[in-house]
């Protein structure tokens, strides 16, 4: 897997990522952050529009340490938004992809706070949106060997569930919808009502299920899984029951079998 990493990221150029923003969601990140940071790769970390990490309202130190890093040599680049209320995890995505169209920005790339998803791999992931190829990729841990990289059981049974059921609904052949690690073209973004999802963690569910509404390109690629000491905020039964909801409710709405306010205003429909 390394040698793919390698091969694919050094294809990249400078150039190549001058509109590129690496988005990092943070809430409560204090302590995994620097790990976040110290791990993208030079080039990118030198080169991109911005790495710009958004404080979800934590009640640590993670904007301080955000700016801390402000200060250091190679990483001038680091912008830090505090919001002054939690938004929620959909929330934050709708700032930092708000902010990549009214910038101009070519390609955005989420990488999470609490240094769950590889920075190593950020190029390998970009590569498909920088050379055209795809509107969307996404690392996936299912086309890995997640339970190898620590994923508890139950997370595994429920992915691998859940991922199935969407795939049916959807008429989909994706390894994987519960990825957090995503490169977005910006383009793709600004076609997609994304400011009518929720804000919640099942946003990443909506955005995927708007991606295949419009017929844009998605794309996957296996990365390691890692599950380390860092904290989990999300409540794992809540949100499958939410990726159940939306994902059945669009699906009865698409078909005509129950029309959905949320899903036709989504899609630009009359409600």
């Amino acid at each position: 897997m390394q040698e793919i990493v390698d091969q694919a990221g050094s294809q990249l150029t400078p150039q190549d990522l001058k509109d590129i923003v690496v988005y990092i969601p943070a809430y409560n990140a204090s302590k995994t952050l620097p790990k976040v940071l110290d791990r993208i790769p030079q080039l990118i970390r030198e080169n991109c529009r911005c790495i710009l990490i958004i404080d979800n309202c934590s009640t640590d130190e993670t904007s301080k340490v955000g700016r801390d890093y402000q200060q250091r040599a190679g990483f001038e680049k680091v912008t830090v938004v505090r919001n002054e209320k939690n938004l929620g995890y959909g929330g934050s995505q709708k700032i930092a992809y708000r902010y990549c169209i009214q910038n101009n920005c070519r390609g955005v790339v989420m990488l999470h706070g609490d240094a769950q998803y590889a920075p190593e791999f950020a190029g390998y992931l970009i590569q498909s949106v920088v050379d055209g190829s795809a509107d969307m990729v996404f690392g996936s841990r299912m086309a890995g060997n997640p339970l190898k990289g620590g994923m508890p059981l139950h997370r595994f049974l429920g992915n691998r569930a859940l991922t199935i059921f969407q795939n049916i609904l959807l008429g989909t052949k994706i390894s994987e919808f519960h990825s957090g690690y995503r490169v977005f073209s910006v383009k793709a973004l600004n076609q997609v009502p994304f400011e009518n999802l929720s804000t919640d963690y099942h946003f990443d569910t909506e955005i995927l299920i708007l991606f295949v509404e419009h017929g844009l390109r998605i794309a996957e690629k296996p990365i390691p899984t890692h599950y380390g000491d860092e904290e989990c905020y999300v409540n794992i039964w809540q949100y499958g029951m939410n990726v159940l909801v939306t994902t059945v409710t669009y699906f009865c709405h698409k078909n005509r079998l129950r029309h959905s306010n949320r899903w036709a205003a989504r899609l630009g429909q009359s409600t």
